[in-house]
């Protein structure tokens, strides 16, 4: 190989690199959220009642949010895992759901929904979506490892 086709390659490759990991969603975990920039004040304080377990008061300020951006993946997926961590699985999947509508390839969405099917006994559908995170994931991501952690402990624990 010629040094200006060395050259040529290694610049391909670190541009397809810098593209990847520049893609919402991808590098450094995400923590469900795939490009909301936290700038809300609502969205920053709902994701500080989040990792506090405030289930009710992450409901109502990411429902605030929402009022100002109908058309936010992040916050319908916020809201499910809320809602599905409070117990209420109807209004999880509801969010879920428009979540994926507003963003298909959403993989905390594709994780969270997973696992609120298997909190149902849905087996196959929890594995719908790993196999959609295998597809979305250019590497093993996150959300992948963590759907197949919980679809490994299911099997385990319902082995007869």
């Amino acid at each position: 190989m010629t040094t200006k086709l060395r050259s040529y390659s290694a610049i391909l490759g670190l541009s397809f690199s810098i593209a990847i990991l520049g893609m919402p969603g991808t590098g450094a975990a995400s923590g469900g959220w795939s490009d909301t920039p936290r700038t809300d004040p609502d969205i920053v304080k709902a994701e500080k009642a989040i990792k506090d377990k405030n289930w009710n008061q992450a409901i109502e300020l990411l429902n605030a949010a929402l009022a100002r951006d109908k058309q936010n993946a992040d916050i319908y997926n916020f809201l499910g895992y809320a809602e599905r961590n409070r117990g209420n699985l109807d209004a999880a999947f509801k969010h879920y759901e428009r979540a994926l509508t507003l963003n298909p390839k959403h993989r905390g969405a594709h994780e969270y929904l997973g696992e609120a099917y298997l909190m149902t006994g849905d087996l196959a559908k929890a594995e719908e979506h790993l196999a959609v995170l295998n597809k979305l994931c250019f590497f093993p991501c996150e959300e992948y490892r963590d759907l197949k952690t919980a679809i490994a402990g299911y099997k385990q624990k319902n082995a007869k």
